[in-house]
Formats: structure tokens, sequence, C-alpha cells
């Protein structure tokens, strides 16, 4: 059974920087696809952050240059974020698709599985 428990819930000022854990149960990260969505109170989720198999990735245009999405080990995915802005308060959420449904990474919100979600805020 596969579960995402994403951490790193904070409050940070306008230009700081957070690292978000996405730690995975039943799922090991060389078979699967994984993302980073994120979603503003009134806004559809939108997918920043992909990484493949075989660590290829891809970015939104909104937080290319800023975010890196990167594997720990087998069993945690991580989303080093810099340069925050206040645009990017949201729940953040971690996504996983096992490799032979995904022939890249992509940014699309067809994944099937997803965490829970952790806060992020930040304050100008």
């Amino acid at each position: 059974q596969v579960h995402l428990a994403e951490s790193g819930e904070s409050s940070v000022l306008a230009g700081g920087s957070l690292r978000l854990s996405c730690v995975t149960y039943g799922v090991t990260l060389r078979t699967y696809c994984m993302a980073w969505f994120r979603q503003a109170p009134g806004k559809a989720r939108e997918g920043i952050a992909g990484i493949d198999s075989d660590g290829k990735t891809i970015y939104a245009d909104s937080v290319k240059g800023r975010f890196t999405v990167s594997k720990g080990n087998e069993k945690t995915l991580y989303l080093q974020m810099d340069s925050l802005k206040p645009e990017d308060t949201a729940m953040y959420y971690c996504a996983a698709e096992p490799m032979r449904y995904c022939s890249g990474p992509y940014l699309e919100p067809v994944y099937n599985y997803y965490g829970q979600g952790t806060q992020v805020t930040v304050s100008s």
C-alpha cells in the first residue's frame, strides 16, 4: 500500500529558503515518477516540479531557477525552495506514479497517489 507523508511546514520571510520532504511507504523511487504540486486558496492544483525514475526533472515556469526537486534515497523525495515569494504561499503535496505509466517527468495532476500536504506561508 502506497502512503506519502510530507513534512517541512513553515512560515518564512520573502527571500528565504525551505526544504520540504516527502517520505514514501510502499514506493521505491527508482521505479516511480514523482512530483510536487501546490494549491493556494481559491486556485487549482499546480504541478511545479517532477522527476522520473532516471532522475530527469521538469519545472513549472513559476518556480524554474528557484526550486529543485531531488531524491535523497529510495524512500525520500525533497523540494528545495529558494528565493521564496509571497505568491509561493500554498499547501504543498508530493505525488507518485508507477513508472510503467509514465514515460518521463510530468506536471499534469493525473498521478495515482498524493500525500496529505504541508503548508508553506511566505510573508513579505
